[in-house]
């Protein structure tokens, strides 16, 4: 297909469900608790999500909302019983903060990397990955097929934390992952860099290995059992399938970028061998 010809995609309904905004408890974070270490914390760039208690305020909360905002780490307010258990302990102040396992990078810091290497860029967008285990997955995918980075949004996904830095097997010190408010505005952005961006859905008309991925590309994929949302979709220049002929109807995301990652390097090395690229 021609590299400059953006055609119309499927876009397969998909069920909305509620979703619940509350901290899961499974999740293995480094946590710390009270007023003054969650402040430290933030100022030091080492905090990846705050939790309040509802009403909570006061200069000194005021003051973790505002560096929060500023280093970009999520603010939510939850229950009181929510943060007993996260701290294991009622003593938190009503204030609970989780710890990055690795700092985040800018997005505009990734394109001048890329631009530093002459290589097309290679990136990966992940809208609304939930599970820490698969972050670290991709993550850990993206490291070997040697893709320049990982975008992620700030809230309803897994960020960066101990989980997943040991499912991504130590990776995630040489990915760069960059955590953005929008994906689709972050997707209108690639654009203007002239990166084209592809979506890999359940049901779209273009196979993968139909696909030309050798020219700037980022692979947008979506949460688990969900997708890519509707309007994201809508912001992508292409959407690609992966052909199912047994009898489930999806890959688990990880897998699927795995999948998609080794097509990419597979293109890219077959056109270094013939000099076109």
């Amino acid at each position: 297909m021609s590299r400059r010809e953006r055609t119309p995609r499927e876009k397969p309904p998909r069920d909305q469900k509620p979703r619940d905004t509350r901290p899961s408890p499974a999740v293995e974070e480094a946590v710390i608790y009270g007023i003054n270490p969650v402040l430290e914390a933030l100022r030091v760039k080492r905090l990846n999500k705050v939790y309040l208690a509802p009403g909570r305020g006061g200069q000194e909360v005021d003051e973790i909302r505002t560096t929060a905002r500023q280093q970009r780490a999520t603010v939510q307010t939850v229950p009181r019983d929510v943060l007993d258990r996260m701290a294991k302990t009622a003593k938190h102040q009503g204030v609970v903060g989780l710890l990055s396992a690795q700092s985040y990078s800018d997005l505009d810091e990734i394109l001048e990397q890329v631009r530093q290497r002459g290589e097309p860029p290679f990136l990966f967008v992940l809208d609304e990955v939930e599970d820490p285990r698969n972050l670290g997955a991709i993550i850990r995918t993206a490291d070997a097929v040697g893709a320049h980075g990982v975008i992620i949004p700030e809230r309803r996904a897994a960020g960066l934390t101990g989980v997943v830095s040991k499912a991504s097997a130590g990776a995630v010190v040489h990915v760069p992952v960059a955590r953005v408010v929008n994906i689709s505005a972050t997707i209108d952005r690639l654009k203007k860099e002239n990166i084209w961006t592809v979506g890999i859905e359940t049901g779209a008309a273009t196979s993968y290995l139909d696909y030309d991925f050798s020219d700037p590309v980022a692979i947008v994929v979506g949460a688990e059992g969900k997708g890519i949302h509707q309007k994201v979709l809508e912001h992508c220049d292409q959407v690609v399938s992966l052909p199912m002929r047994g009898h489930v109807s999806s890959l688990n995301v990880s897998v699927a970028v795995g999948v998609i990652a080794y097509e990419v390097l597979r293109q890219r090395q077959e056109k270094l061998k013939k000099g076109a690229m």
